[in-house]
């Protein structure tokens, strides 16, 4: 089963929150949903700028650990490693799993698609 650690934080990058969850998506929504459930209104946590797939649960838990007792520079390195403009990452997870890339339709063949025509 897959498991996320992610890293989110708040319009002003005050605040990072690490998690760990199996279903990103549902996580990024509970957060719109929620915004001030675990900070006031000005620190809502609502970006998502960094996250890491795994596919077993017990390594997941263990660098959920690990990740969780690194102080505020090392997560800032972490992830400017591969998102150095900070930019909100669930705009691309919202886009891969809209639909927009899913597969086209077959076109019907020709032949279906001509009749006689008789007079």
């Amino acid at each position: 089963m897959k498991r996320f650690i992610y890293i989110i934080t708040d319009r002003n990058r005050n605040n990072l929150h690490v998690g760990l969850c199996s279903d990103l998506l549902k996580t990024l929504q509970f957060y719109h949903q929620m915004p001030t459930l675990f900070f006031d209104s000005a620190q809502q946590l609502n970006r998502l700028v960094y996250f890491e797939e795994i596919s077993n649960e017990d390594l997941a838990m263990d660098r959920f650990k690990f990740v969780s007792t690194f102080t505020r520079p090392q997560k800032e390195k972490m992830i400017r490693s591969v998102n150095p403009d900070w930019v909100d990452l669930t705009i691309g997870l919202n886009y891969e799993n809209s639909g927009a890339r899913t597969r086209p339709m077959l076109r019907p063949s020709i032949s279906a698609a001509r009749k006689l025509v008789t007079f």
